[in-house]
């Protein structure tokens, strides 16, 4: 898509190229673009192997940064139909990008219907040139907001990995001292032996001195920690249907539904932990095997109580990537320029949003600086 969209601006600069004449200040421009193409294909045109994970999204984010530039240079160069045409483009963009109380987007939206039906002044091409920098300023921005949430999500989840893996092999090493074996009632056929029920296994008519953490094996950390690992794969499945796809160039969603892995298996061994330690009343001896990996898929799959911030977060983020800004000041009113020079009718601020989409010629409007302008 990148390279694609680099064509067709090379295209665009070979066209400004042979328009005649050109000036030193043409030739610059020329230039700028032309260093801006170059910059974006050496970028778009490197494979970076091993440094991709790293490397990659940043490179995507100059490419597509360097092309924008290119187009606001080209946009200087344009002839004024050529200039006028992509009036309605720009307002557009800017109105994705800009808050509404932004004076570039307030300018614009004044001049957008004088521009389009009587062409740019030299003026009205600086504006739609710094209203587009703008706009393109500002998304790149959000991209790079996008980036950043991406980047702390997967280095969330190493981290949490990281622990996760911890905890097993400490556990392997020692499992005595993390024990999640439990004594839940004696023996039936003789009071004084008892029943141990572990994660990975269960004795059965042991001695009623038997103390069960002697009884922990070196794989009960992990197995407690895979069922829930399990548990959240089933948070994972249903919060799918929650995701949207979107068109920034990262995978947001995907980032946010790996922590969820490493979180479940964490939160499954803590709530076996808890239960242990008789931190839930009434609930401090499971009966069986089946029991405990059962309550650890359970709290595998409630670390969604925690992690559906971070769903919520992401889709928020990846919301704003290109949508409508908000309204800082609803209430506030935008004067109209007649073209002028002097201030014309009062309109309100859905007025001005709509200025784009009225074409020239409107019925009950006159040219700038007209009889009909100066009725109002």
């Amino acid at each position: 898509m990148a390279k694609a969209r680099l064509a067709c601006l090379e295209v665009q600069l070979r066209r400004e190229e042979a328009r005649q004449p050109c000036d030193d200040c043409r030739r610059a421009y020329l230039k700028g673009v032309e260093g801006h193409l170059d910059k974006a294909r050496s970028a778009a045109d490197e494979t970076y192997g091993w440094r991709r994970p790293w490397s990659g999204s940043i490179a995507r984010e100059g490419v597509w940064s360097n092309l924008r530039g290119a187009d606001v240079l080209l946009l200087r160069l344009a002839s004024d139909v050529e200039a006028a045409g992509r009036a309605s483009e720009v307002m557009a963009l800017v109105e994705r990008h800009l808050s509404k109380d932004d004076p570039r987007r307030v300018r614009l939206a004044q001049r957008i219907r004088h521009i389009i039906s009587d062409g740019p002044t030299p003026s009205d091409r600086e504006l739609l040139a710094r209203a587009l920098d703008s706009a393109y300023g500002n998304l790149d921005a959000e991209l790079a907001r996008v980036r950043s949430l991406r980047n702390m999500l997967w280095t969330a989840t190493v981290l949490v990995f990281l622990g996760v893996a911890g905890l097993a092999l400490y556990g392997w090493l020692d499992p005595r001292s993390l024990s999640l074996c439990f004594a839940p009632k004696a023996s039936a056929g003789d009071p004084n032996q008892m029943h141990v029920v572990c994660p990975s296994t269960e004795y059965h008519d042991r001695t009623a001195n038997t103390v069960p953490s002697d009884l922990a094996q070196p794989q009960d950390i992990l197995t407690v920690e895979i069922a829930g690992l399990v548990g959240a794969a089933l948070t994972v499945i249903a919060s799918l249907r929650r995701i949207r796809g979107t068109s920034a160039p990262y995978m947001l969603p995907l980032a946010s539904a790996a922590l969820k892995f490493p979180t479940g298996a964490l939160s499954a061994f803590l709530g076996v932990l808890l239960i242990r330690g008789a931190f839930v009343p009434g609930l401090s001896d499971l009966d069986s095997r089946a029991q405990v990996l059962a309550w650890a898929a359970v709290f595998g799959a409630a670390q969604h109580l925690v992690t559906r911030l971070v769903d919520d977060r992401a889709q928020m983020t990846l919301s704003e990537v290109g949508g409508p800004m908000d309204a800082v000041g609803s209430d506030k009113t935008v004067v109209d320029d007649d073209g002028s020079g002097r201030a014309g009718r009062a309109v309100a601020p859905a007025a001005v949003e709509h200025a784009a989409a009225e074409g020239p010629g409107v019925p009950g409007e006159g040219r700038e600086g007209g009889p009909q302008d100066e009725s109002r």
